[in-house]
């Protein structure tokens, strides 16, 4: 069985500035410039959390006409009163066609992407939605001698734990034991009237912080 890792944790938001507005105000540290993705329309702002994981502030890019197809993430449902949010994560794996087949959840189809020089494979569902309300990860399959995070800036960020609520915890627990997942993960059921969401718990200079919805 192939093992998958934390890989990102993503954070969406209508604009980069707002995105990074939020995570500076939650943990103290500011993103650095990521990229874009000129397949999909975005850019990304970017903070290492480990020599193998980081975290993601990804928008829109206003600077480039809306692809042809519905964008990652379920960005194309933010507006500019939408507030910045951990919207996701993404897990990595050396076979994404096998974690792919053996997921008890449907993650989309596998897609080439880029940005700059960097390649890699992941999961994308055609209408650009978050599966499973969003605590579902992506996959992903670098096509990189050294992980991304090791280009980054190391501003003493680190990821301590990631919970995961759901109405539904079974099912996230059994694609979390498919995909043979290695990570500080732990799945909670979400109180009644409450959403599905993701909490991020990270050590920073200034202590441990928390991230999580806007």
């Amino acid at each position: 069985m192939s093992i998958s890792f934390l890989d990102h944790i993503t954070v969406t938001a209508f604009s980069l500035e707002s995105g990074a507005a939020f995570v500076s105000k939650a943990l103290g540290v500011a993103p650095q410039h990521g990229g874009e993705h000129p397949r999909m329309g975005t850019h990304n702002l970017l903070l290492r959390l480990g020599a193998t994981a980081f975290l993601e502030v990804i928008a829109p890019n206003p600077a480039v006409a809306a692809p042809a197809r519905p964008r990652w993430f379920a960005l194309d449902s933010l507006g500019p009163q939408s507030a910045p949010s951990l919207s996701t994560w993404v897990v990595r794996t050396t076979d994404i066609h096998h974690a792919v087949a053996t997921a008890s959840e449907p993650l989309g189809a596998v897609e080439p992407m880029r940005r700059g020089t960097l390649d890699w494979l992941i999961t994308i569902p055609a209408d650009g939605s978050l599966p499973l309300d969003g605590v579902a990860p992506a996959l992903i399959e670098w096509h990189t001698e050294t992980h991304p995070a090791c280009g980054l800036e190391d501003k003493g960020l680190s990821l301590q734990q990631l919970e995961i609520f759901h109405p539904q915890p079974q099912r996230v627990s059994e694609l979390l034991a498919a995909l043979a997942l290695e990570a500080p993960v732990c799945v909670r059921p979400a109180q009644p009237g409450t959403p599905a969401h993701l909490v991020a718990h990270i050590q920073t200079p200034q202590g441990l912080r928390v991230l999580s919805a806007g």
